[in-house]
């Protein structure tokens, strides 16, 4: 039976906090290599290690500050709004001041330590203060008790067993990375530099010059545009009653936490492959890789009309969406419509190159769709392990990796 302590997580390994070098100082950051870290690198992280942020510091910007170089499997905790981005570092890395990072000791288990603090997430977050921006402060972090496997074999097979979940949902990222950088290479190459066609002859177009049996026209010669029904946020539930609804915060990360008993006679369940979009704040197209759900106001799809031709129509979405985000002028939320849409005109070929590209592309779209799939199952089951590895309701001490 494994046996538990409580402690508190000053016991655990030693708490740092970050700091920021003055930016007036360019000496501070020019040409700089250590990686320094900020929240926002975190909240951008699809994994769980980090080995690099948005900027580097150089040796005089450390020194300029209070900041530390911490050492490789650090485990970063995010401690000021927003509160609880954890990650491991994979490599030495300094931290801003938004961090309260742990360098576990000799007796603690890093990954343990990881998963440890993604479980108490909430509990460290409401033992934070401030009227502005939220922060758990380095005294109130050492004092934090949680409780832990006395031993370190114990905690070192918590973290594997965790840890073998994460391992298959980044292995599934990263062939989707690949696959969608080839498919995106090979489009740019096709359909924007006309790489494989530069011996045709070439005419003006509305778009520039092109082969001269290609054409321009709207969106709509591939695509439908779906758009999502008004459901009462009243009946909205996070008990599971009913189906789940995806609104424009859901689907980055796809997840399926609100729920809605009500039937809207215009509402369309998201399905596996779809194109999704959000209509306010940023313009990304998502495939959608989870189960059906209801498509909520200001969220829309764009439902392609042929039957493999959906890399085709995801790729060719991208910079309309950009640049309509680029260069819409609000002065809170930008927002996109219909009349954008209608604006929409990409450059088709002619039918047997189309159909050549989704030859190519189209198995590498639907592996992206269901290793997409695969992760958020993975997901679910992880996150229904955490609570039950982390309270002890799962005995460990008999298990052999």
């Amino acid at each position: 039976m494994t046996e538990w302590k409580e402690c508190t997580l000053n016991e655990l390994g030693t708490i740092v906090g970050g700091a920021t070098p003055s930016t007036q100082n360019p000496d501070n950051y020019a040409n700089g290599n250590i990686p320094w870290i900020t929240p926002k690198d975190l909240s951008n992280l699809s994994g769980r290690y980090i080995d690099r942020g948005e900027r580097n510091i150089t040796e005089k910007g450390l020194r300029s500050c209070s900041a530390q170089i911490l050492p490789t499997h650090s485990v970063l905790f995010s401690s000021r709004a927003p509160i609880g981005y954890v990650a491991i570092a994979d490599c030495p890395v300094c931290t801003n001041q938004g961090f309260k990072s742990i360098v576990p000791n000799h007796q603690t288990d890093y990954l343990f330590l990881y998963y440890l603090l993604k479980y108490n997430k909430i509990k460290i977050e409401n033992m934070g203060s401030g009227t502005t921006f939220k922060e758990v402060s380095g005294a109130t972090m050492k004092r934090i008790k949680v409780k832990v496997p006395c031993l370190k074999k114990e905690q070192t097979i918590i973290g594997k067993l965790l840890g073998a979940l994460d391992d298959k949902i980044e292995e599934n990222q990263q062939i989707n990375d690949n696959l969608a950088v080839q498919i995106q290479t090979l489009y740019d190459s096709w359909f924007k530099r006309f790489e494989p066609f530069s011996s045709e002859e070439f005419t003006k177009s509305e778009l520039g010059y092109i082969p001269s049996k290609w054409f321009v026209s709207d969106i709509y010669s591939i695509s439908d545009i779906i758009y999502g029904a008004p459901f009462s946020s009243p009946l909205f539930n996070t008990e599971k009653k009913g189906l789940p609804i995806v609104r424009i915060r859901d689907l980055k990360d796809q997840s399926l936490n609100t729920f809605t008993t009500e039937k809207h006679p215009k509402g369309y369940l998201l399905q596996l492959g779809d194109i999704v979009v959000g209509m306010d704040g940023e313009f990304r197209p998502y495939i959608w890789g989870n189960d059906e759900a209801w498509l909520n106001q200001r969220v829309c799809v764009f439902k392609n009309k042929r039957p493999q031709g959906n890399a085709f129509l995801y790729c060719a979405l991208k910079p309309l969406l950009r640049f309509i985000e680029e260069t819409e002028a609000a002065t809170t939320v930008i927002h996109i419509g219909k009349k954008d849409f209608d604006a929409f005109r990409v450059v088709f070929p002619p039918k047997d190159i189309l159909d050549r590209f989704d030859a190519i592309t189209n198995d590498m779209y639907w592996q992206i769709v269901q290793n997409r799939l695969q992760n958020r199952r993975l997901a679910v089951l992880r996150d229904s392990l955490l609570p039950k590895l982390m309270n002890g309701e799962i005995d460990v001490s008999e298990v052999e990796l």
